[in-house]
This record gives C-alpha cells, structure tokens and sequence, in this order.
C-alpha cells in the first residue's frame, strides 16, 4: 500500500511511495506525531538522480524488518532536497560540523522540535569497513532516546544554539578592488592542476563559477595566466570522460583528477554554466572546440531535458538497466571494445577504440571504458553511428521537475549560445523556459514557486537562487531579444530580493524573511554546484542598476559583494560567482544601448557585436528609438538617419558610433 509519499510532486518522492516505511513529507503534521508519540524523527534527504540514495532506499528502506523497524521507533521524514534546499543546508550544515563531512544520502536524527542529535550520510545493511549498519544505528538512536533522554536533549540544544550562532556579516569593508582580484587570481595559480586541468585533486568537479571569473579577468586586464587556466580546464574536461562525446552534456563530476570517469548523472544546472562557460570561451579566442561543445551542450538540454511544457527538466540518472535486468551506474554510457566492434564492424570498431580511449582492460568496471576524445577532432561518421546504436539502450530516468533556480541558468545560456552562433531556435527554447515560468512559478505578487511538474506549481516557496538566477536568465533574455518585457519581469524579481532577503550591512539570507522557520535561517555566500544566491543575487542587480540607473539596485549590490573583497583572496575556488560579479563592477560594467528601424540589417550587426564584445557583465538594450522598451535607449536617435550604438560607463557616454569594427574597437578597450 503506498504511503503518504503518494501525493508528492517530487520524483524522488514518488520513487519512495511504495516503501514500506511509512514516510511522511517535510510538514508540520510529522512533528507534531513524534510529540504525540514521543518518538524521534528520522530525516533522510537525497535526490532522485543520487546513486548512493537508490542503494541505500534498496537495501534498506525496501527491507520489510528494517521498515517495520523504523515506523515502530521513529516518524520518518523524506526530503528531495532540491525541492527544500532550505532543509538540505541547514541539517547539512550540522552533519558536516559533527562528522567533517557531508553528502547524499544524508542521515539525521532530530527532536520533533527539529533539533538534531545524530547524524550520517550513507549507512549499509550489514556492518562494513568500520561502518555500523543502519539497523544499528537505529537501535542505538532508539536506545539512547529512551535511556538517556536528558543527555540527548542536551546535545541536540547545544548543536541548535551553535547553528543559530553562525549569522554572517559582509566580512569586509566596501567592494572587492584590483588588489582581491589578483590575490584571487594567484591563489588560483597555486591550486591549478596544470597537467589536467581544474582544480585541487579527485573528486574533482567543473569549476564553473571560477571559469567565468577567470574569462572576466581575463577580457578585462588582459591577463594570460588567467586564460591559460580557463581554456586548459575547458579541453581537459571536453576531451575526457565527464563529458558525453556522443551525445553532448557534461556528467556532475569526475572520480579522478584527470577527468577520465564520472559520476555519470547529468544535471540541468551543470550543463546550463558549462554551456555559457564555452560560449564565451568561444566569445574570447574562437576555439572551435569551445564552439561545438557550447552547441552540443545546448542541443543535449533542449532534446534530453526539455519538458512538454517548454521548461527544463532537473537531472539524468546515473543509473540505468544494464540489458539483462540489473540497474547499474553508468551503463547507458560505458563501451567494451566488444560493443564498439558490434555497432561499427570490425575494422570501425578498431578505429573507435583509438579515438574514444577504449581498452581491453577498461577505463572503468568490468572491461567497458568511457568514451574520451584523447587527441584530434570527432569523427562525426562514427559519433553519428554510435549514438543511434546507444540510443537502443535502456536509458537513465528522467527527474522531470523544474526548479525556477537552474531553468533561469538555463535561459541564460541558451539565449547567449542562440544569438552568438546564429541558431535562433536556441532563443526560442529560452523564450518558451521563461514563459513557463512566469506562467507557473510567479504568482500575482511577484513571488516564486521552487519548482513545478507537468505545468503546475509546487507547494515550496523559492529561496534567493530561485529570484536571482531567474532574474539572470530573463536579464540575457532581454539583451538577446530586445523584448523590455523581460527587463521588467527581472525588475520585479530583484525588488523581492531586497525586500524579502535582505538582511542589513550588504548580507543575504536564503530563505525569506517569512518563510518558515528552521532552526536556523540559511546563509551562505560561497558557491556549492551552482552559484550562490548571494553572489547570484549581486550580479543581477547589478546588470538591472546598469541597464535602469537604478541607484537602490547597485547600492545592493555593491553591499553584497563585501564578502568577496573578505573571502576572494582567502577562498577564491569557492566564491567564483562572486569574483566574476567583481570583474562586471570593476569594468563598469558597460551599458550599450543599440537604436535603429525595425529589420534594418545594420540594427543586427551593432547588436551581435554588443553581445559579442566580452567586456565583463556588459548589458546591452537594442531597439528603436521612441520603443520605449528600455531606460538606456530613451533620448538615443538615429546617426544621420543610420543605425548607432552608444556605450556608456561610470557616468560617463562616449559618441555613438555606426560601423560594427569602431564599435568592436571602443568595447575591447580597457
């Protein structure tokens, strides 16, 4: 019989309905039944797309005597915890102070109050390597709590009072300056991993955020090493195994330092920074290769994640049917020589196996390897042929959800690879994501829905990424399209921003100052997989103020970036997003403004050069002159009665200019 999970929205939710632990959703309803039945609650929080969530769901959560276990001595709570990024950080910030370290799925008892006391991520049936089983920590959470109630209680207040007792403050006076920024850039250098690209050692993960910086400092201060970094990263992780040669997209990390196996779910946001990541490498040297990743990364979102709806669906599992009935990770992707020979012929197959890095022994379990591009260019013939033959495996599973947070990265970079490559149908999937979400996610009162499915809203309010990263996507989406609309949607995001989240002295929360209340408010400025809500939520008030003259909107986000000035220096790997909305302030940034008649061929070349210009975080508003669509084109007229362009920055207009190559020429200036 299912349980309560059944109503869920989630997919990760609805993969656990027919558990027979009898879960309860994240509501006031299950802590109120651990009062009544003065019983702990067992949290445990993971994502649909999370290997170690579906063995441990198997081994454990599908055992009858382990089920029967834990409804008789706990209420146990399920959480997807990109539908609750709220819950997620807050309880993963207590797993990670009491055992150094944290991940999915991840394992917390509480108090009905929600006060934690014991914590873990993944634990196995049987004891291993030093690990309890799950059914003993069970029993010695059980045991504890009906033993030594008063020493639980206790620690469980002592962890609370310490959570609350983390607020932030900017950590700095004023902005980040040159000085950060090269301190940044230099710690950089000390932790590049010069022979393989990327950062530190294995795991190792796409440093998006870092890689934008890096072509943001690069544009403006003309510094090679920070160049160097970016485009050795880019063909390093292009070239191995965490990106998918066949069919586009990248896989959320590698498990070694020289990209060569991946954790092999996909995951909408990755793929919507890399793509954007690539475009503009592609914007700054031309690199072929940067082009046709940007593009088939973009091509892999539309055709694998895009839902019915217009909207972007949130991962590809790592795990499918390896043919004979198994689930196993990676299957859908991994090639024995075997199988290459099966779906080219002998002497095909053989050529595949030196271009993909395909061995006997295997890059990966059981003799089948991961397809890399070690050296040269893709045979497309062979990709083509392969992909078609892949195309017949079981595939992963789909978490078709949309959360607004990830659809607005999407938007984002399909709009910029669309417009710099010429492929209008890219644009027009961007404009279709952002349709969506205001039809869906935003209500009357400008306030978002974390997520939907099947063109209804979820229940979960959305957190700052949500309103920042949408208000990016719809800022692009204005640049790319000329359409205003999408100026003022962003405008009513980031008002909200500062209404609702700020918290004084330049800080930001995650959550809302009316969202319900955890045992302590999230707060984070460091990026984690995608931007942080903070940093995200300066860089897009800080183009709304460029584009608006909005003094409110840059005074927020100039409050906002003090923790960068405090922490990019210190911990430059993990505030990316941060640094790079630096450079964009540093640059101005600059404010093009475009005006000529509608379907005038010259309107087209000054706007394409305006987006293709590269100065760091530089809006651009084209248009006609009297279209009232946006703020920088207002009292902008017609040269002559031809097509101009107007670049302003700090207050200060240069004359407009009509060729394309004078335009080129005052933008590439620093």
């Amino acid at each position: 019989m299912p349980n309560r999970l059944a109503r869920a929205t989630s997919p990760y939710l609805l993969q656990h309905a027919d558990n027979p632990v009898d879960w309860w959703p994240w509501e006031p309803a299950a802590f109120e039944a651990a009062r009544e039945r003065d019983v702990p609650v067992f949290l445990s929080v993971g994502y649909s797309s999370c290997h170690w969530c579906h063995v441990m769901a198997h081994e454990s959560f599908e055992d009858g005597a382990t089920a029967a276990y834990m409804n008789e001595h706990f209420v146990n709570i399920k959480v997807d915890r990109e539908e609750r990024p709220d819950v997620d950080t807050v309880y993963m910030e207590a797993v990670q102070a009491a055992t150094g370290h944290g991940g999915w799925p991840m394992s917390v008892f509480m108090t009905a109050e929600g006060e934690p006391f014991y914590f873990g991520t993944y634990f196995p049936p049987e004891p291993r390597h030093g690990m309890a089983s799950f059914r003993q920590v069970l029993e010695g959470v059980s045991a504890a709590w009906s033993e030594r109630r008063e020493e639980v209680g206790e620690v469980a207040a002592k962890i609370t009072r310490d959570l609350a007792g983390r607020a932030l403050t900017h950590g700095g006076q004023g902005v980040p300056e040159d000085e950060q920024q090269a301190q940044a850039l230099l710690g950089l250098i000390r932790e590049y991993d010069e022979p393989h690209g990327g950062f530190g050692g294995a795991p190792k993960f796409p440093p998006s955020m870092v890689l934008e910086f890096l072509l943001r400092h690069h544009a403006r201060t003309g510094a090679e090493g920070a160049l160097e970094m970016a485009e050795g990263t880019c063909e390093a992780m292009a070239r191995g195994g965490i990106y998918d040669q066949l069919g586009g997209g990248f896989a959320r990390y590698s498990v070694d330092r020289e990209w060569v196996v991946p954790h092999f779910e996909k995951m909408l946001y990755d793929n919507a920074l890399l793509c954007r990541v690539y475009a503009h490498l592609w914007r700054t040297t031309g690199s072929s290769l940067a082009r046709r990743v940007a593009l088939e990364t973009a091509d892999f979102m539309v055709r694998e994640l895009r839902t019915a709806e217009g909207g972007f669906a949130s991962a590809l599992d790592a795990d499918s049917d390896d043919g004979t009935g198994r689930r196993a990770e990676g299957a859908f992707y991994a090639w024995t020589p075997k199988q290459l020979r099966d779906a080219l012929g002998e002497e095909d197959g053989r050529r595949a196996e030196e271009l993909y890095g395909v061995t006997a022994a295997g890059t990966f379990e059981e003799g089948s390897s991961v397809l890399r591009l070690p050296a040269g260019e893709p045979d497309e013939g062979l990709r083509e042929r392969l992909f078609a033959a892949r195309e017949r495996r079981v595939r992963p599973e789909r978490d078709d959800k949309v959360v607004a947070a990830w659809n607005g990265l999407a938007i984002a970079a399909l709009a910029e690879a669309g417009a710099y490559f010429d492929r209008p149908d890219l644009i027009e999937r961007a404009t279709e994501a952002a349709d969506l979400l205001v039809r869906v996610h935003l209500d009357d009162g400008a306030r978002l829905a974390r997520t939907s499915r099947d063109g209804l809203a979820g229940a979960n309010s959305g957190v700052l990424e949500d309103y920042a990263d949408v208000a990016e996507g719809f800022l692009a989406l204005a640049g790319v399209t000329g359409e205003g609309v999408w100026l003022e949607f962003a405008g009513l995001l980031l008002d909200m921003v500062i209404d609702r989240f700020a918290g004084g002295d330049g800080t930001f929360f995650d959550t809302a100052h009316d969202a319900e209340r955890l045992i302590r408010r999230p707060q984070d400025p460091t990026d984690n997989a995608a931007p942080s809500g903070w940093t995200a939520a300066a860089g897009a008030l800080l183009s709304y103020a460029a584009h608006t003259g909005s003094e409110a909107h840059r005074t927020a986000a100039e409050g906002a970036l003090g923790v960068v000035k405090a922490l990019g220096p210190r911990a430059p790997r993990f505030i990316g997003w941060g640094l790079a909305v630096a450079e964009a302030l540093l640059d101005g940034p600059r404010e093009i403004a475009v005006v000529g008649a509608g379907g005038d061929p010259a309107v087209r070349e000054l706007h394409r050069t305006a987006l293709l210009a590269g100065a760091p975080g530089a809006v651009v508003a084209a248009g006609t002159p009297d279209s009232g669509e946006f703020p920088l084109l207002r009292d902008r007229t017609l040269v002559e009665g031809r097509a101009a362009a107007y670049v302003c920055r700090g207050f200060v207009c240069r004359m407009p200019v009509t060729d394309p190559d004078t335009l080129m020429t005052e933008l590439i200036q620093p």
